[in-house]
This record gives structure tokens, C-alpha cells and sequence, in this order.
């Protein structure tokens, strides 16, 4: 690294909020003493090279035989900035590296290292099981001649072959299927049973993705309970047909909604001429209160999609299916039925825990991604990780162009057609960033009019998004995305081979253009990140409406009332400008709020949930049970064989934890539901939270102890026993989910919000 890109990487350093960022002076240092190493292990054979790199400790030794490896197993000689990245991983940062920098690589790099230096087994957590079994596989080559084993997870991967990819010496896996492999080896009777090993060492993949956007996201674990009657498709017929601003109104911040007085008389005589709001009838008026948010604010092709007969959530910050979540609180069941499908079970919770909770259990944690300064701050305050911002190995010439900024959406949309077929025509290859799916087939419809053919990728053809993104570089390809975070493939000019490099780049390289500015300038970037990788030529620019969601629900009292504009709509105003960038910071602080807010929440659990896997451990792994039987009931196990006694002791105490904290969970759920009408009384709703919450979990050792003595007390001991003879039934199948975040909150909530608006009407 030259002595001018060293300095224009301090100065962006600096320039990028001073104290989130490290210095990488120290590891910059030691590139030389690495690169001197270069010629001595090209000597070596691939045995010799894996013999010698077992014993490799220090940051010099792990780069040097890391290039080495890559250079024989891959064909790539890692640059200077991807050594300066692994080392930023072995020191414990998050390393923020720009898109097409080889992070990959890197991360291989730095797994090695971190095996060698003791802190294995390495996780590699990642956002999808398509990257997790592509990037295990392409690295395997590298940490095979580093004398490492790898392996990978993927949602269908079976208990036989989860067990046997953590056993490897690094595996990759999505941080879902991690957590959920972790919640269920928590509830396992036989040591044996368990998949996951030690959680040693963690490499996070998109770090601000899944440290920030999904920390607060919480693993359930649930079982099977028998259906109940789902009083939510009633309802949603009832609502079916209701008029915004007649029967119903949708409040500014488009966050709740509420039943109008004609409304009201309407679903009340549908209801046979019923009080709805008698306390008899409490229920109906939840049902109806949730259906109608489902049928009022959530929208099909926007917060989800509806495919082979299911309701499938739409991640906001990838533009993709959310696998596996769903919304709490009965909102699930009501989208399900104004959909006219099938509500699923929402089961019976058996354990849970946060995305934010299960990463922090790991004993080292780095990461990577290419927009972390943005976040620095919320790394530090959530996981005490600091970030280190590596230089490009060849500076970004990409131009940026200011926001072009539109009156109306229309003109917004009608000029952003137009920008695309002037690149098209040119040959000029165009990606399009949206904002929903809904959005990117509006545009898209709006390009086949205008006689431009072009791709669309979102949530409905994801598992096609790796070859659609590697062709998107190629001459005349117009490419129609959701948002580009967490998509882990090149954009290449001229296509996946290249051959057209030449003609695109004295094009200008790839256009991209946003059709919007998203609620976090981080995901805004990462499109932007797509073009000019590798000091490759390249353009962006993003589209905006005074008219657009963000603008209205974050900054309307700063758009001036006549802004200064062209006839064609575009503004040039600068306060306008301001609002704009000013909606934008005020959307990522209620983003930030909201996760502190629920991390407040969730510390309690946590503590108890740890306080909790640590008795359960004991009782899995030792003879605590049998002790505390054998003390109480001296004569009847002197009979016992210790084997059975064990046994016997170990299943009825692990039942009873297990049993207890899942009603536990139900009724510190129920607590949280409640709490917040306390601040009625000027009461703190946390505060009232651990009042609650502590007591109770302070209950449950002594109950467990006490319910173990009583259920051993009752049964017959015989060589044949089994845990249902004393009715000790767990549910007959598990399975997971993530609970999506309520963008409405809590069933009270909206059932207070209305009482409150019916209150206020009369």
C-alpha cells in the first residue's frame, strides 16, 4: 500500500466520525514482513505448506501461509487490504470493506487464524443458506491446504449431518438456523442429542445486517398444542369491504388505525346488533381491531408476499422472503385470513432468544461488512466491537451524484423511466434499487411499456437472485432489484466472463439507480456499493418524491411550501434537500430506539435464561438429581440401581425446568402485554417489567426442586420406566419461526388505541 492511499485512508477514517473507527497503523506494519515470506512458501509442497501451517500463531505467520493457500487452492493472491482485514478479524473488529473486495477470502483468512490461535471452533454466520454452502464450499480448497476441516448448515440439513458440520473445524451457517440449532440443543434429555459444539468463536458475515437490522429478532422454539378456534377469520370477513376515511381512519404516522362511528355501527350490526365494546365481548373487539390492521396497513407485495398458498414476510431491509417469521400477537392469523388461507398454529413457545442474545454467548466475536461506520456507535453500545475501516485496494472512481429530487411521484417515476431508456439505448447496463417488491413490479411494467425489456429481482424469484446479479454487468441488461444488502454476489462489467469489459466501462460502467431513499442511508449505500468495485468505473444516483413515505412520515413540517423547481418537477431548493437527508436520520433513530428500547426488555431475560442453561446443564450432565432424590428419599433408592436412578432423577427434573420456564416465557409475555398501562400512573414500565419478572424467576428453582420430589414420590420405579407413566409428555414435534417486528405493537396496544379513539368520538 502506497504512502498516498495510507493517507487517504486516515483522512476517511477521520473524516467517517472520528472514535468508531481504530487505527490500523500497527497491522499495516506487518504487510511487509508478510510479503517477504511469499518466496520461501512457494517452495514448499502442499504437505509441507500444511505441516508448517499448523503451527502458525502470530498475525505474520496466518497471513503469510493464508496467501499461500489461497494463491494454490483458489488462483487468487489476496491483496494487501484483505491480510489488513483478516488481521482487523483476529484482533476482534468489525471490518468494514467495500462490495467486491473479497471478504470471503478474508474471512477464511482470519477463521484459520483464530483456529490456530485457540479460539475455535469458528461459526461463520451468515444471512442465507445459499451463502453459506457457496462460501464453504469455495473457500474448502484454501483450508484444506491450511489442514482444516469445513462444513456448512442449511435449513434442511439433518441432526446427523448438523452434528457432523460442527464438528469441523469452521462451519458456515446462517445465524437463524445457528440460533435454532442452539434452542434445540437446550432442550435435548441426552447429551448425546446435541448438534452444536462449544460456541467459541464467531466471523458474522453482513455484521450491520445481523448485529443491528435483526439483533432484536427473536428464535422461537415451539410444540405442537392442539388447535383452538381462531376467532381472527370471523373477524376478517367482517372487516372485508370497510371504506379508509368512512369506516375506518388510518392515523399520519400510518402506524395504526382505528373504527369510525359509522364503522363501528357497521361491524356491530354485522355482529347481530351487539355493544362490541361490553366486557363480554372483549375478545371480538381484539379480533376486530387486528384484522383490521391486517386489512387497512399490511399490504400484499409490500410487507409480503402470498405464495404456494402461504403468507411469506418480506424482509424491509433485504427486499426478500424472510424465512420462517412471522407476526406476533395474532397479526400472522389475520393476514392468513384476509388472504382466505389457512391460519397456522402459532404452538406453544418452548424457549426463545433474541438474535442479539445468542450472538453475545460466543467467547469471540468479529465481523465484516461494507457499511459499519454508520452503526460504530450501536457496535460499541451493544457488543463492545469496534470498527476498522480498510482501504479499497484500488481507490473508487464511481461518481455519485446528488439526490434528484421531484414534487410529485409521478414526475419522480416518469423522469425515472426516462433517465433508464436514455442509458438503455446507449447500452449502458442499469441496476434499479426499489423499495418493496410491489414498487420493483410497478417499475418494471412501467419499463415493458416503454418498450425496455429488463429483469426483475425480489422476494418472488429470490432463489434465482445469484444468476440474475451476475449477469446485471452485461451491455443493454436493465436489472429491477429490491434492496441489494446481504446479496453476496459481483455485479462483473460486461457479465460474469467479462468479455464486454472494455465497451462498458467507456460507457461509464454500471448505472445504478435508486428509486428511493431507504429508511437507512447504510442499505442505500450498499446499493450504491455494487458499481465501481475494484476501481471499476461507475455512476449512482437516487430519485426522490416529496411524496414518498419517508419525506411525509419523517420531515413534512421542513418542505417549504413553494420549493423552488423546474417545469418538469425536478426541485433544486436546499431546504429541501435538508428535509430530505433530515427524514432519513430521524427514520435510523427510531430504528435505534426501538432496539435499545426492546434490548432493555430483553436484558432481564437474558440473565435468567443464562441463570436457567446453567442449572439445566448441571442436571444434564452430573448427578445433582439423583443426589437431591437420594437424600430425600433414602430407602426407596437404595433399591434403585444407580444407572436407573440416574436416569430416572435426570428425566423428571429436566422435564419439570423445561415445563416451568416455557410458562415462564408465557406469562413474562403476558407481563410485557400489561405493563405499559401502568405508565397510566406515572409508574416506569420497565421498572414494573423486573418487579415482575424477578420474583417469579426467582420462584422457579425451588419449584422445580419441589415438583421433581413430588413426581418421584408418585411413581412406580421399574427397570422399564419411561417419562409418560408419570405423564411427563413433551410435545410430540417442534419447529421454529422468527418473530417478525409488530410495525403496529402489541394486541393491547391497538385495543387501547381504540378504546381510547371510541372514548374520545363520544
Amino acid at each position: 500500500m502506497g504512502v498516498s492511499q495510507r493517507l487517504k485512508s486516515r483522512m476517511q477514517r477521520f473524516l467517517q466520525r472520528p472514535g468508531t473507527t481504530v487505527d490500523l497503523g500497527p497491522l499495516e506494519k506487518l504487510l511487509p514482513k508478510i510479503s517477504s515470506r511469499a518466496e520461501e512458501l512457494a517452495d514448499l509442497s502442499d504437505s509441507e505448506l500444511t505441516e508448517a501451517a499448523a503451527d502458525a500463531t502470530d498475525y505474520v505467520d496466518i497471513c503469510a501461509y493464508g496467501r499461500e493457500a489461497a494463491r494454490r487452492g483458489l488462483d487468487q493472491t489476496p491483496y494487501d487490504v484483505q491480510l489488513l482485514g483478516a488481521m482487523a478479524l483476529l484482533s476482534g473488529k468489525v471490518a468494514e470493506m467495500a462490495t467486491g473486495e473479497g471478504k470471503t477470502l478474508t474471512a477464511a483468512i482470519a477463521a484459520y487464524g483464530h483456529v490456530r490461535r485457540g479460539k475455535g471452533p469458528v461459526h461463520v454466520l451468515t444471512v442465507n443458506d445459499y451463502l453459506a454452502r457457496r462460501d464453504a464450499l469455495w473457500m474448502a480448497p484454501v483450508y484444506r491446504l491450511l489442514g482444516l476441516t469445513v462444513g456448512w448448515v442449511t435449513e434442511t440439513s439433518s441432526p446427523e449431518q448438523r452434528r457432523a458440520a460442527y464438528g469441523n473445524d469452521v462451519t458456515y451457517v446462517s445465524v437463524s438456523e445457528a440460533g435454532f440449532d442452539y434452542l434445540r440443543d437446550q432442550l435435548v434429555t441426552d447429551i448425546d442429542d446435541r448438534v452444536q459444539r462449544e460456541l467459541a468463536c464467531c466471523i458474522v458475515d453482513e455484521a450491520d445486517s445481523i448485529l443491528i437490522d435483526e439483533a432484536r429478532v427473536p428464535m422461537v422454539l415451539a410444540g405442537t398444542v392442539p388447535g383452538e378456534q381462531d376467532p381472527v377469520h370471523q373477524a376478517a370477513a367482517l372487516v372485508k369491504g370497510l371504506v379508509n376515511k368512512r369506516h375506518y381512519e388510518i392515523a399520519d404516522d400510518g402506524r395504526s388505525v382505528a373504527l369510525t362511528d359509522r364503522g363501528l355501527r357497521t361491524v356491530e350490526a354485522r355482529l347481530g346488533g351487539i355493544d362490541l365494546y361490553a366486557d363480554e365481548n372483549v375478545e371480538q373487539l381484539s379480533a376486530v381491531n387486528v384484522a383490521l390492521h391486517a386489512e387497512a396497513l399490511l399490504h400484499r407485495d409490500v410487507d409480503y408476499i402470498v405464495r404456494n398458498g402461504a403468507v411469506e414476510l418480506v424482509d424491509e431491509m433485504r427486499g426478500r422472503v424472510a424465512q420462517r417469521r412471522r407476526w406476533p400477537d395474532g397479526l400472522q392469523a389475520a393476514v392468513e385470513a384476509k388472504e382466505g388461507l389457512t391460519a397456522t398454529a402459532e404452538g406453544e413457545v418452548l424457549d426463545t432468544i433474541t438474535v442479539q442474545a445468542y450472538i453475545a454467548l460466543y467467547k469471540t466475536l468479529c465481523g465484516m461488512t461494507a457499511t459499519a461506520v454508520l452503526v460504530g456507535n450501536e457496535l460499541r453500545e451493544f457488543f463492545k466491537l469496534e470498527v476498522a475501516v480498510i482501504p479499497s485496494n484500488t481507490p473508487c472512481i464511481r461518481e455519485d451524484e446528488p439526490d434528484r429530487i421531484y414534487a410529485t411521484r409521478a414526475e419522480k417515476e416518469e423522469a425515472l423511466i426516462e433517465e433508464i431508456r436514455l442509458a438503455h439505448v446507449a447500452g449502458r447496463p442499469v441496476l434499479v434499487g426499489t423499495l418493496d417488491v410491489k414498487e420493483s413490479e410497478q417499475l418494471a411494467a412501467g419499463l415493458t411499456s416503454a418498450g425496455i425489456p429488463c429483469v426483475v429481482l425480489n422476494a418472488k424469484n429470490d432463489e434465482e437472485e445469484a444468476a440474475i446479479i451476475a449477469e446485471a454487468g452485461t451491455h443493454g441488461a436493465v436489472t429491477v432489484s429490491t434492496q441489494m444488502a446481504g446479496r453476496g454476489v459481483d455485479i462483473r462489467l460486461g457479465g460474469s466472463d467479462q468479455a464486454d469489459y472494455d465497451r462498458i466501462a467507456e460507457l461509464g460502467g454500471l448505472y445504478i439507480i435508486g428509486s428511493g431513499r431507504h429508511d437507512s442511508r447504510r442499505v442505500d449505500d450498499q446499493l450504491r456499493g455494487r458499481s465501481g468495485r475494484q476501481g471499476d468505473p461507475g455512476h449512482s444516483v437516487f430519485f426522490v418524491s416529496l411524496e414518498d413515505e419517508l419525506v411525509v412520515r419523517h420531515a413534512p413540517e421542513l418542505v417549504p411550501a413553494s420549493p423552488k423547481m423546474h417545469a418538469d418537477g425536478l426541485v433544486q431548493d436546499d431546504a429541501v434537500t435538508y428535509a430530505v437527508e433530515h427524514a432519513q436520520r430521524v427514520a435510523e433513530g427510531v430504528n435505534h430506539e426501538i432496539h435499545r428500547n426492546t434490548w432493555r426488555y430483553s436484558v432481564v431475560i437474558e440473565q435468567q435464561r443464562i441463570a436457567l442453561a446453567e442449572r439445566r446443564e448441571r442436571l444434564l450432565t452430573t448427578e445433582v438429581a439423583a443426589e437431591l432424590l437420594r437424600d430425600r428419599f433414602e430407602e426407596k433408592t437404595e433399591e434403585i440401581d444407580d444407572e436407573l436412578l440416574s436416569r430416572i432423577a435426570r428425566s423428571i427434573a429436566l422435564f419439570h425446568l423445561d415445563r416451568l420456564w416455557a410458562e415462564h416465557l408465557a406469562e413474562l409475555n403476558e407481563v410485557r402485554e400489561g405493563v405499559h398501562l401502568r405508565a397510566l400512573g406515572r409508574l416506569d414500565p420497565l421498572d414494573e417489567f423486573h418487579r415482575s419478572a424477578v420474583p417469579a424467576f426467582n420462584a422457579l428453582f425451588p419449584k422445580i426442586e419441589q415438583l421433581t420430589l413430588e413426581t418421584f414420590e408418585s411413581i412406580e420405579v421399574s427397570e422399564d420406566w419411561e417419562p409418560e407413566e408419570a405423564e411427563m409428555v413433551r410435545p410430540s414435534a417442534t419447529w421454529t419461526y422468527l418473530v417478525h417486528d409488530n410495525p403496529f405493537g402489541s394486541e393491547l396496544d391497538r385495543l387501547i388505541s381504540a378504546v381510547g379513539r371510541r372514548l374520545t368520538s363520544r
